[in-house]
């Protein structure tokens, strides 16, 4: 983890290198998720669903076992359906959103194939498999059947760890005090805590101002 500034809270979090600049941070909100992408390649099934609600990682995480595993990314059906298209898949897949409206024949057909080739996949999805409503029973039987492992929204010392990051990131020094009041007001998500550095980066520079607790409170709104 990148800043040192002493006045920032300090944090005992894992972390794992992803794709550019990015970390991933281990918490309990995604431990059992971790241990699982850890398995592999001794799962008990030739695929693996991580599911959870929008903004808890599990994306990030995903591309964390792509890079590291040189899987084949697909973001929607319309991947999907290229992907499937070719003579030969690759040796392990994310299929992320897999429970977002598409092909079920698609999905099922791929399935097959990955377990002909001896390959991965790993999906992630919003929801349990059961809450799907898929309705072609072969795929719903092989959905049922897979290990799947749940992840939740970033806690509150896993929301400070991903601000002292994207700060750092942005080479903005920041004191504990701003951490502690953009955890208290903002989403608890990897994609609000994004936006939020994001906003305050653009608009420091803009102002050529220095990123304190007074400055966000006078300048920015997080609402109740």
């Amino acid at each position: 983890m990148a800043a040192e500034n002493p006045s920032q809270p300090a944090l005992d979090l894992i972390h794992r290198p992803a794709l550019g600049a990015e970390d991933f941070f281990v918490a309990d909100c995604n431990q059992d998720a971790v241990n699982w992408i850890d398995r592999w390649p001794e799962w008990p099934a030739v695929a693996l669903l991580v599911y959870g609600p929008t903004g808890c990682g599990k994306t990030h995480l995903a591309q964390v076992w792509c890079h590291s595993n040189r899987a084949h990314f697909v973001p929607d059906a319309a991947a999907l359906a290229e992907i499937a298209s070719q003579p030969e898949l690759p040796p392990a897949l994310v299929i992320d959103d897999a429970d977002q409206p598409g092909s079920e024949e698609l999905l099922f057909h791929t399935y097959n194939r990955m377990v002909e080739r001896g390959g991965s996949i790993l999906f992630t999805a919003r929801l349990p498999a059961s809450r799907w409503g898929l309705s072609l029973a072969d795929l719903r039987s092989r959905m049922l059947a897979l290990p799947s492992v749940a992840m939740y929204q970033p806690d509150e010392m896993l929301m400070s760890a991903l601000l002292v990051k994207l700060f750092a990131d942005c080479h903005l020094e920041v004191d504990a005090g701003v951490i502690n009041y953009l955890t208290s007001r903002i989403e608890r998500s990897f994609g609000a805590a994004q936006r939020v550095v994001a906003d305050i980066n653009h608009r420091s520079l803009a102002d050529r101002r220095r990123v304190t607790t007074r400055y966000i409170s006078d300048n920015f709104s997080f609402g109740s």
